[in-house]
């Protein structure tokens, strides 16, 4: 069984809880990612949540509010749903399905943010049946989710 180790963008981008959406989004186009893991600082990585590009929509633009005058904390999910870098693919598939997500920050053994597994790494790296499964139960429409956190231990 392969692991999430193994197909996962290592050492991800990542925002502090005050670095602004401005700075937030510059990252995002940077790395043509849309979601950016929120650790304590850059070199303790401990996870605090992650932002989306949704989320600066949801949160901020849709709301009227000015998104060049918020920081990341304020509009970030948290605590974020996350997965072992010892996660077998398998295993980290089932909890993006459960929990209707495209991308899993990845955390090692200390619980710092050490990769982000995407939907793409999945397509890329695994079976086809695989990606098309998760796609297909991803895309279901849902109630409306309230930010949670699950760690999963596997």
């Amino acid at each position: 069984m392969r692991l999430v180790q193994e197909i996962m963008t290592k050492n991800p981008a990542c925002a502090t809880p005050e670095m602004s959406l401005v700075e937030v989004a510059q990252l995002m186009r940077k790395f043509d990612c849309g979601e950016i893991p929120v650790v304590y600082s850059l070199s303790d990585k401990k996870m605090l949540g992650v932002i989306t590009d949704r989320d600066i929509c949801n949160r901020a633009v849709a709301l009227g509010l000015n998104p060049l005058s918020m920081n990341a904390e304020e509009c970030m999910s948290y605590p974020a749903i996350s997965v072992k870098k010892t996660t077998t693919i398998e295993d980290c598939c089932q909890i993006m399905q459960d929990n209707q997500i495209r991308r899993l920050p990845v955390l090692d053994e200390k619980e710092n943010c050490c990769g982000i597994v995407s939907l793409s790494d999945i397509a890329r790296f695994s079976e086809d049946y695989l990606a098309a499964e998760v796609v297909k139960n991803i895309s279901q429409p849902s109630v409306n989710k309230s930010s949670i956190y699950i760690s999963y231990n596997i």
